[in-house]
């Protein structure tokens, strides 16, 4: 089984607000990521949130509060991968930013990933190895050990990754302006 954990907690201090809760096409980011999570076969999928109101009534996704969140994304790695099943055989590592992903991109991936399930699969854009990002269970104390306001990118890095070409992966969501362009 792989699980799907949506690092959703940070408080998007550059945006104004929580990034989850944006709204891209009448749809709030976080719900958006669920959405496409679920639709590529991830379960369960978990959401790791910051003290606000995720708004996911209609979805079958788990939230956990990161009560540490202003640490960075290694806080939200731990709690998310903390709150996975004993059975979860991999996850798939996704935030809420990256608006050109959808379930079609997640399930190449997820299939990626399948092929050699002792290997992570990672999109590859920018020049460089990032998520979505699946990680085998075998990965899962190095993600439970970091620190600060880090990802697992050294970890795809050092590891034998397998890459799915993604080129708008780097295009994320950082501050307002970045907003309006998707909006446009």
């Amino acid at each position: 089984m792989t699980a799907a954990v949506i690092l959703a907690a940070g408080s998007g201090r550059r945006m104004g607000g929580p990034k989850a809760l944006l709204c891209v096409g009448g749809e709030t980011l976080l719900h958006r990521t669920a959405g496409a999570a679920l639709a590529a076969g991830c379960a369960p999928v978990i959401a790791v949130i910051g003290a606000w109101d995720p708004g996911l009534g209609d979805l079958e996704v788990e939230t956990v509060f990161n009560p540490e969140a202003a640490e960075g994304m290694a806080s939200s790695l731990r709690v998310g991968i903390g709150a996975l099943p004993l059975e979860t055989q991999a996850a798939l590592i996704l935030t809420v930013d990256q608006t050109a992903v959808d379930a079609a991109l997640l399930r190449r991936l997820l299939a990626l990933g399948a092929a050699d399930p002792t290997r992570p699969a990672a999109c590859a854009y920018a020049g460089t190895l990032g998520i979505p990002a699946v990680f085998p269970r075998r990965l899962f104390p190095a993600l439970l050990a970091l620190q600060g306001d880090r990802g697992a990118k050294a970890m795809l890095l050092r590891e034998n990754t397998a890459a799915l070409a993604f080129p708008e992966g780097d295009l994320d969501l950082d501050t307002p302006e970045d907003l309006d362009r998707v909006r446009r």
